[in-house]
């Protein structure tokens, strides 16, 4: 006859059992801790791991792991998944980085026909020239690893913005007259600071409307066009 399972001695706080009910009662908290949750608090009512499997539905040894784990690391840790080891991933980051490399150049310079890299002809690629460039981990590459490691690093080969790029053949005779306009506005500052010193080397500006003025009268603008009588003398000098 089998022996009677000993109930689990299970102590819980205030904090941690007020943390447990809101837990128990989300609805945005994962599955597996939400039912974590219920079952500390189901056995802290009830001892028994048979009453609350029987209670939540679930297997007595789930419940039973669940409690021990419980007193062994807490109530709090109980709930999250243990870590995991996984296996050791089999393509090298050296590797990774030679693929991202190739994916950024055009399938056309490699000598394919094709314009722009597709993840089929990548994987094709990259298995057959990947171990002789020294990464034998790409042996067996598969389509969906490459977009994987595509996805990770942002890149996508067979997705190309391309913008249009209208040049003014008159953008440099254009700039020079702008250049000479400004240039003409800081001699006519300098000249103006000039004559406030000396008022017999005062210069007369004659703007586009036919009025005649003097450094003073209105405000000297970097924008304004205007022509005096010894500009064109000072920029042939210059």
């Amino acid at each position: 006859m089998a022996a009677w399972r000993r109930a689990i001695e299970l102590s819980l706080g205030d904090a941690d059992t007020a943390k447990l009910r809101s837990i128990a009662q989300s609805r945005t908290e994962p599955a597996s801790r939400v039912e974590r949750a219920r079952i500390l608090l189901a056995y802290r009512e009830d001892p028994s791991f048979f009453a609350v499997g029987r209670m939540l539905g679930l297997h007595h040894q789930t419940v039973q792991r669940c409690v021990e784990r419980a007193v062994a690391e807490g109530p709090m840790a109980a709930l999250d998944d243990r870590p995991r080891p996984g296996r050791e991933p089999t393509i090298t980051l050296e590797a990774k980085a030679w693929l991202v490399s190739l994916a950024c150049r055009k399938a056309k310079e490699l000598g394919y026909p094709h314009e722009l890299w597709t993840t089929r002809l990548l994987a094709r690629h990259a298995r057959e020239h990947g171990p002789v460039e020294g990464h034998a981990c790409l042996a067996n590459l598969a389509q969906g690893t490459v977009c994987k490691i595509l996805d990770q690093e942002e890149v996508k080969p067979h997705k190309v913005r391309y913008y249009l790029e209208q040049r003014d053949p008159d953008f440099a005779e254009k700039m020079a007259e702008v250049l000479c306009i400004y240039r003409q506005v800081k001699v006519l500052k300098k000249a103006a600071a000039v004559s406030k010193k000396k008022p017999s080397d005062a210069v007369a500006i004659i703007s586009y409307d036919g009025e005649a003025w003097y450094p003073g009268d209105r405000d000297d603008r970097p924008g304004f066009a205007a022509r005096t009588r010894r500009v064109c003398d000072l920029c042939t000098r210059a």
